[in-house]
């Protein structure tokens, strides 16, 4: 039968590992369609516009917000990050899932919008502070200044581990990876992902009644 996409929401302070594990779920099934944020942002080394992040400037970003084409959106480091809502539309109610990699705030906006029965939740916890800021300093992305302003904002995006329908705790990355493909594989099955059981329940009390005659 027939379903409807999920939106598959990943969240994490920074260093957590919810990039690498939305990578390794891309690689378990390349039909995952993965929600290519807007951001005023400047690319980073080899990051490319359209595959990374849609990069535009402040007033094109405000515009989007405006007009209602923004799922959500939120402002990071003074940078504004946002997800269109029209290609997120499209590939659910085409069976196609949809990975978002953003924050707790991200979240929440998916969570209250229109498309929020749709939305899958998934908050990834680091095994320590310690390991948190090992994995920053690790990756070679930011400077000491970035880096000490993300674990500053670390605790407050931990705070909101509770809004989320799952939480792992990311001490052992293939583990880890196992449990979000069960987790997905599961909420795939979910009732309001099914939009033709009830057509289906409805044929088989039909053929219970013809066979009652």
């Amino acid at each position: 039968m027939a379903r409807r996409g999920l939106l598959i929401v990943l969240s994490s302070p920074s260093g957590a590992g919810k990039s690498t594990l939305t990578k390794r779920l891309r690689e378990w099934d390349p039909s995952l369609t993965f929600s290519i944020s807007a951001t005023t942002r400047n690319p980073r080394p080899r990051e490319m516009d359209g595959r990374d992040y849609h990069f535009i400037d402040d007033t094109a970003f405000r515009k989007l917000v405006s007009d209602g084409q923004m799922l959500e959106h939120a402002h990071v480091f003074g940078n504004f990050y946002g997800s269109p809502k029209a290609p997120v539309e499209e590939a659910i109610n085409n069976g196609r899932d949809v990975i978002f990699d953003i924050d707790w705030q991200g979240a929440q906006q998916i969570a209250n919008s229109a498309l929020n029965q749709h939305v899958l939740s998934i908050f990834v916890l680091p095994p320590s502070i310690e390991e948190l800021r090992r994995r920053l300093i690790a990756r070679g992305q930011d400077s000491a200044d970035v880096i000490a302003k993300r674990m500053q904002k670390s605790w407050d995006e931990i705070s909101h581990w509770d809004g989320y329908d799952y939480v792992l705790i990311n001490d052992d990355l293939d583990l880890t990876q196992q449990k979000l493909e069960t987790i997905v594989s599961a909420e795939r099955l979910r009732r309001s992902q099914q939009p033709d059981l009830l057509a289906h329940v409805r044929d088989l009390q039909s053929q219970f009644e013809e066979e009652s005659a």
